[in-house]
């Protein structure tokens, strides 16, 4: 019988839930030893939804010997420091996305973990999405033919009650607006499955709907690995919010992922097609959509440690993701936003 993996989380805000879930479901691989915040009324509420123990003391949670990894879910800005901890105390680190506010943290964070010799997982769960796979599956057996062309739409509606909570779309808390906390996820998903050489131009701007500091709609012209153009908008000011698309255009057929739906055609005639399991959170209610995609990676990382091996979505993967938002950001001339 496999030994179960001792877990500590550290952060339980809303991003907690997924997370706590798919603990749950996954009992008989993990044992969390502690949920921790600073909040003793969150580690409170939290305790009575889930029969995790609780704890305001982080350092006593990273440094108990019964706990081999940390899925760390605290905010951005938090991400670096916790993390070192972690490594510095000899843990694994499940790291929400995104890795820091800045590229230079991030890179800190992934060096780290190396040079400490533990794996570092990134939460990027769009992947893990069965017809995310399916895409990619389709894609490598080059079911598509020669890409042509490759389009990527995030149409998500923010109320500005959402930005209004302290440091919500700020540099210093989130490291940005809509591209690093909300599009993060498809574009990743997107980099991964066509690749991007270049940011041709983009646009960066921030809607009269939102009073807020960051960015909240983009809009970019790329080109792919191959050659290819392909074009990106994301937003928060799309009202009421709707779920997240992208087409892949090949010689041999066109696919359009939307949310967690995806529809085929093929030139020669077929087609095919899977129905999305859930909505995808684009809308008001942040947390509209289902656990089974978390649940997945946070099984692939679990995998990985049994394995001595990375998990999928490594904290290069995630650099990489970080590096073309950053470079989508420079390609506005008009726009000093840091990264």
């Amino acid at each position: 019988m496999m030994s179960k993996t001792g877990i500590a989380l550290i952060g339980l805000g809303p991003a907690a839930l997924p997370h706590a879930k798919s603990l749950v479901d996954l009992a008989d691989r993990v044992d969390v030893r502690w949920a921790v915040s600073r909040s003793a009324a969150r580690t409170q509420a939290f305790g009575r939804d889930f029969p995790f123990p609780v704890t305001t003391d982080m350092a006593a949670a990273i440094a108990d010997p019964a706990v081999q990894a940390v899925l760390v879910l605290t905010p951005a800005n938090a991400h670096g420091s916790v993390a070192e901890a972690c490594f510095a105390a000899g843990k694994h680190v499940l790291l929400e996305k995104p890795l820091e506010t800045t590229l230079a943290r991030a890179e800190a964070i992934v060096a780290s973990g190396r040079k400490a010799g533990r794996r570092l997982g990134v939460v990027l769960q769009h992947r893990f999405r069965p017809a995310s796979l399916r895409l990619r599956d389709i894609l490598k057996a080059g079911g598509l033919g020669t890409i042509e062309a490759a389009s990527l739409t995030v149409p998500w509606w923010r109320p500005q009650s959402y930005y209004d909570a302290e440091g919500r779309g700020t540099f210093a808390r989130d490291g940005g607006g809509v591209l690093m906390s909300q599009a993060i996820h498809a574009l990743d998903l997107f980099r991964s499955l066509v690749g991007v050489e270049k940011v041709v131009a983009a646009q960066v701007r921030r809607t009269r709907l939102h009073r807020m500091e960051a960015e909240d709609h983009v809009s970019a012209l790329m080109t792919l690995g191959g050659g290819a153009p392909a074009s990106l908008v994301a937003t928060t000011s799309a009202y009421p919010g709707g779920p997240e698309a992208m087409q892949i255009i090949g010689s041999a057929g066109t696919a359009t992922l939307s949310g967690g739906g995806l529809d085929v055609g093929y030139v020669d005639g077929r087609s095919e097609t899977m129905a999305p399991e859930g909505n995808s959170g684009g809308g008001a209610n942040i947390m509209d959509f289902p656990h089974d995609a978390h649940r997945a990676l946070i099984a692939d990382f679990l995998d990985a440690l049994a394995e001595n091996r990375d998990p999928v979505v490594t904290g290069e993967e995630a650099l990489a993701t970080q590096r073309l938002i950053a470079d989508i950001i420079r390609a506005d001339p008009t726009c000093s936003q840091p990264v």
